[in-house]
């Protein structure tokens, strides 16, 4: 069991978590492993940081995720797995992502730039079914995220209200919500991927990363196209960098949260029924698919999402 597994099943008594809280959660886990500690505090081998969502609980995770002064997990050296002739679904992966950056590049719009003391609202739409009995429900969910961090967002996580306190000194999120910090993302795919695992230059090779490189650099790719709204270029390069990360493979005869045809790009080895669904021959991004699984275990939920409306606001509950 690996540690993103492990707040899986940690609940602590909770309201249940949609996809995006424990997406918010896990990387913020992504942020602290890759920190490299301020040179006035360089300490040899510190705790993750705060996790400031309900349902993630700081003590916990600290106990079961400790991360070296480097970044690198504390007794685990992942090697990367032999490199072999790809397969059919690897070939359609790329296929995929390559149709939908060059349509991102056709359709990208100038975007608006948020200043750092304003606010990212999205409204997504979040259709759960209950595995077992096929019970469906659906949820209309808005947040208000800070884009410095300096002041409190609040978000709704299945139908329930959230706030999330400022960010502490030395904290961040991901994506970065801070234009500044987006910019400085290359949008050269094959420094994209190395960068935003490293949290630095990009310079190591896409063939040398680990394991665990690889299925962060396609969750935190995810969590990227996310962002509503982007500097030119880079969500074409999200989505040619998912095409290069080894391990990456298509799902096929999905749909979507609208009952839409697509097909699923995923990283089967460690996010089981966890894709981003494309449509199959436009290749526009449709939305994501999550299981979340009950406090007691017993029952497993499926999750479809979509987001259907965002905007740049001055504060918190100001709508479009």
């Amino acid at each position: 069991m690996n540690e993103l597994d492990e707040l899986r099943g940690w609940e602590a008594g909770t309201p249940p978590l949609d996809d995006d809280t424990r997406h918010r959660g896990r990387v913020r886990l992504f942020a602290a492993m890759n920190e490299r500690p301020a040179t006035v505090r360089p300490l040899r081998r510190r705790p993750v940081l705060r996790i400031a969502l309900t349902g993630l609980v700081t003590a916990a995770v600290a106990a079961t995720l400790l991360v070296t002064g480097d970044g690198t997990s504390e007794g685990r050296q992942a090697k990367p797995p032999a490199v072999g002739s790809p397969n059919a679904a690897t070939v359609a992966a790329a296929k995929v992502l390559g149709g939908a950056a060059a349509r991102e590049r056709r359709h990208e719009k100038q975007t608006v730039v948020p200043r750092d003391d304003q606010f990212l609202y999205s409204k997504r739409v979040i259709k759960e079914t209950e595995q077992k009995t096929g019970e469906v429900r659906t949820y209309t969910d808005e947040m208000w995220d800070s884009v410095d961090g300096s002041q409190r967002s609040l978000s709704m996580e299945l139908g329930k209200v959230m706030w999330e306190e400022p960010m502490g000194k030395g904290e961040g999120v991901w994506p970065p919500r801070r234009w500044a910090e987006l910019k400085k993302l290359p949008t050269d795919p094959e420094k994209l991927v190395p960068a935003i695992v490293s949290m630095g230059s990009g310079d190591t090779p896409i063939s040398a990363l680990t394991e665990d490189d690889r299925w962060q650099a396609y969750f935190l790719l995810g969590e990227l196209l996310k962002a509503p709204t982007l500097p030119e270029g880079l969500r074409a390069a999200a989505y040619e960098g998912l095409a290069l990360v080894p391990g990456v493979k298509t799902v096929e005869g999905v749909e979507d949260s609208a009952g839409r045809p697509g097909v699923g790009i995923a990283y089967p080895s460690q996010f089981k029924g966890r894709y981003l669904i494309f449509d199959p021959k436009s290749y526009a991004f449709l939305g994501f698919r999550d299981e979340r699984v009950s406090r007691d275990g017993k029952t497993t939920y499926t999750q479809l999402s979509h987001t259907v409306e965002w905007a740049v606001v001055d504060k918190v509950r100001q709508r479009p």
